[in-house]
C-alpha cells in the first residue's frame, strides 16, 4: 500500500429518538467483534461501548435528535461518530456535586485517546478516535472476521 493510500472499514446506523442506547452498544459490540477486539481488547471495547452510550444519550436528550452513529477503522484508529441535530457544541465538564447529569463528554475525555467536535451545517458530529493496547496487532487484522462481510450501512 502506497503511504498515500488509506485503508479503512465502516459502519453507520441511525438510530431515532424512539430507539434506546442499549441498541447502539449492541450494534457497536457486533461490528467490533468483526475487528476481533473482543478477544484482543476488551477494556479498549468496553471504552469505546460507554462512549456510544454517552454520545447516543446526547443527541437523543440534550439535542433532542436522531443519533447519526459511524464506525470506522483506518488500521490506527477506530473512529466513533456521533451526529445530531443541535449546534451546541458540547464540553467536557468535571463532575460535580451539584447536578446529576453533565459528566458524559468528561468520560469520553477519559475513555477515549483524543476527541473532538465538528459543527456541521444541520448540527454537529462528534468523533472519539480509539487505538487498542495491542497497537498494531488489531491492526494486521485489515478486514473483518472471515464470514462478517462489512456493510456500507446498517440503517
Amino acid at each position: 500500500m502506497r503511504e498515500s493510500e488509506v485503508r479503512a472499514v465502516g459502519w453507520a446506523r441511525s438510530l431515532p429518538l424512539t430507539s434506546g442506547v442499549r441498541a447502539a452498544r449492541h450494534w457497536a459490540r457486533e461490528h467490533l467483534e468483526t475487528l476481533r477486539w473482543t478477544e484482543s481488547a476488551p477494556d479498549t471495547v468496553d471504552a469505546v461501548l460507554l462512549t456510544v452510550s454517552e454520545l447516543v444519550t446526547n443527541a437523543h436528550v440534550h439535542a433532542r435528535s436522531s443519533a447519526q452513529l459511524v464506525l470506522t477503522w483506518d488500521t490506527d484508529c477506530l473512529h466513533v461518530s456521533v451526529h445530531d441535530a443541535s449546534p451546541r457544541l458540547p464540553q467536557a465538564r468535571p463532575p460535580s456535586e451539584d447536578r446529576l447529569g453533565g459528566r458524559g463528554m468528561y468520560l469520553v475525555e477519559a475513555l477515549a485517546d483524543s476527541w473532538e467536535t465538528r459543527p456541521c451545517p444541520n448540527g454537529k458530529t462528534v468523533i472519539a478516535c480509539f487505538r487498542p493496547p495491542t497497537g498494531r496487532a488489531a491492526a494486521q487484522e485489515e478486514s473483518p472476521a472471515p464470514g462478517r462481510a462489512p456493510s456500507g450501512s446498517d440503517a
